[in-house]
């Protein structure tokens, strides 16, 4: 499972264990799995997408610009707004 959380300037959001979260970073979607590269994005306004499972569907919560780290430890995701 992937370690995700997400951030806001003013608190933690988000911080559980997922399947995957589709990230609309700026130049492109792009899906985060459990042992992906490191990476650094910038994020547009958009939608994440965070799977539970493989095989369910997505919760899709919107959100307002910011930054999407993939380090060792997982996903962090931090935005402007959510919502």
């Amino acid at each position: 499972m992937l370690h995700f959380e997400l951030v806001t300037p003013e608190k933690l959001v988000r911080s559980e264990e997922v399947y995957m979260v589709v990230v609309p970073g700026t130049e492109g979607d792009f899906g985060v799995l459990e042992g992906h590269a490191p990476v650094m994005s910038t994020i547009r306004d958009g939608a994440l997408q965070i799977y539970r499972t493989g095989s369910g569907e997505p919760e899709t919560l919107p959100i307002l610009g910011g930054f999407a780290e993939v380090n060792a430890s997982g996903l962090i995701v931090l935005v402007e707004q959510v919502g």
